[in-house]
């Protein structure tokens, strides 16, 4: 694969001849809809297996019947994990615990891509991962939108960001990424933190993913990059 460095931004950013801002925004409305239904759909009790099996019912329901990238659902410890590493099986949410839904569906043939922390009970590290992860999610897309940051510059901020809120940012995997008309991978397919060019909106996905530094649970959070 080409090196970021090594590409142009319209080489970065590409899309194709079927890509429009419209089809992007109605497919990100849909994809966060989405996101908050198959959340109240999940309840403790479940194991990890049955809370993706409630996401796909979700996705069928609404009528996203194609994914660009697996549906995900992840329960208590596995919240570590990042994009592509298979789950512990088994791990049933409890009364007091965290959760995230991290879905990439297809409506026509634009990529939604989503993804938000929810947490059952009261646990107060737990819930303050929950608002952690959007207040840092804003702060950094408000970088870009106020400051012009490249992607690199961008997920740097985000990374100082994390730690003085006292939490640790995973970038592997989990540090932004292309995002379009199916399939991207064919344009781009590395990271946000690992380019220098300014991201433009609706073709790139921003997220935060970060872990609490001494129990084994993190948050995660993504969304569409507007303008």
């Amino acid at each position: 694969m080409t090196e970021p460095a090594a590409q142009t931004r319209d080489q970065i950013e590409k899309v194709g001849d079927h890509f429009a801002v419209a089809g992007m925004l109605a497919t990100r409305d849909l994809t966060r809809q989405a996101v908050e239904e198959i959340a109240h759909r999940i309840e403790p009790g479940m194991t990890e297996e049955e809370g993706v099996s409630v996401a796909k019912r979700t996705l069928k329901d609404l009528g996203l019947l194609r994914g660009w990238h697996r549906t995900y659902v992840r329960f208590g410890r596995n919240t570590v994990k990042e994009y592509g590493n298979p789950s512990e099986p088994g791990i049933v949410l409890g009364a007091n615990d965290i959760f995230f839904v991290d879905i990439g569906p297809l409506l026509g043939n634009h990529e939604g891509d989503g993804g938000a922390t929810y947490v059952v009970g009261s646990d107060e590290e737990m819930l303050r991962a929950r608002r952690d992860v959007v207040v840092l999610w804003d702060r950094v897309h408000e970088a870009w939108r106020r400051e012009r940051w490249t992607g690199r510059a961008l997920y740097q901020f985000a990374e100082a960001e994390a730690a003085a809120m006292g939490w640790d940012l995973n970038l592997k995997r989990m540090s932004g990424h292309r995002i379009g008309d199916f399939p991207h991978k064919h344009r781009f397919e590395g990271l946000l933190s690992d380019v220098d060019i300014v991201p433009s909106p609706h073709v790139w996905v921003l997220e935060m993913h970060i872990r609490h530094r001494s129990r084994p649970f993190g948050a995660f959070y993504e969304d569409l990059m507007l303008a």
